[in-house]
């Protein structure tokens, strides 16, 4: 299979633990808990299925499902070397209610989902995507946005987290000179502007419900099926 050209190595993204062998990615370290805290009070009172889409190491999930018991999370990337690595990290000890991880990519409009081995066609409680806009040509939002509209459940949403601007403008320096990194290595990556994505989110059938300020100059973006 080729390998998706939006995706960063682990060598760059992450460190790897003498203990298990498994990548440890510093991003998760510092940002997963302040994520949790978006996710909870919408997630908390909820059972059904949870797709990430671009799950990466699969860390973040692993650590959403210990602490939101009542729903069934399903690990994706486009990547079947990023899908074995999670499948490694499920096998280690992951709870009970993480499903085996399969190969998803976010840019196309048939997902696969509904077959054997594959989470739920319709009906989603959420969606969870981390750190991928930004490193994924323009045309992934738009496919995850019409993605999230076909299999959320009515009410069901799509949590977005990632460096975004905001009316045209980058929130921070450090974002800019980001955003100036990931141009220079590939044209098609960059920080996405919130107004964009959720112009495509509209043009899919979402709706914003939620824009929370995250630590490091980061947001976390709700999209809501309508009910």
């Amino acid at each position: 299979m080729k390998r998706p050209e939006f995706l960063v190595d682990f060598s760059e993204a992450a460190a790897t633990t003498p203990r298990d062998g498994l990548p440890d990615s510093p991003s998760f370290q510092r940002n997963h808990r302040p994520i949790l805290d978006v996710l909870i009070p919408w997630l908390a009172h909820r059972s059904g299925d949870v797709v990430e889409i671009g799950s990466g190491t699969g860390q973040h999930l692993v650590a959403f499902a210990e602490a939101l018991p009542g729903l069934t999370w399903w690990p994706s990337d486009p990547s079947a070397e990023h899908v074995a690595i999670i499948a490694r990290r499920r096998s280690a000890g992951a709870p009970a209610n993480v499903m085996p991880p399969v190969v998803l990519d976010a840019a196309v409009d048939d997902w696969g989902l509904g077959t054997d081995g594959r989470p739920p066609a319709a009906g989603l409680a959420a969606m969870v995507c981390i750190n991928v806009l930004h490193i994924a040509p323009w045309p992934v939002t738009g496919g995850l946005m019409r993605g999230a509209f076909r299999h959320l459940a009515p009410g069901g949403c799509l949590f977005v987290y990632g460096p975004f601007k905001r009316d045209g403008a980058h929130t921070s320096p450090g974002n800019a000179a980001f955003d100036e990194s990931l141009r220079a290595r590939n044209p098609d990556w960059g920080v996405r502007d919130v107004a964009e994505v959720e112009a495509e989110a509209n043009r899919a059938g979402l709706q914003l419900a939620e824009t929370r300020s995250m630590p490091a100059n980061n947001l976390t973006l709700v999209f809501q099926a309508g009910a």
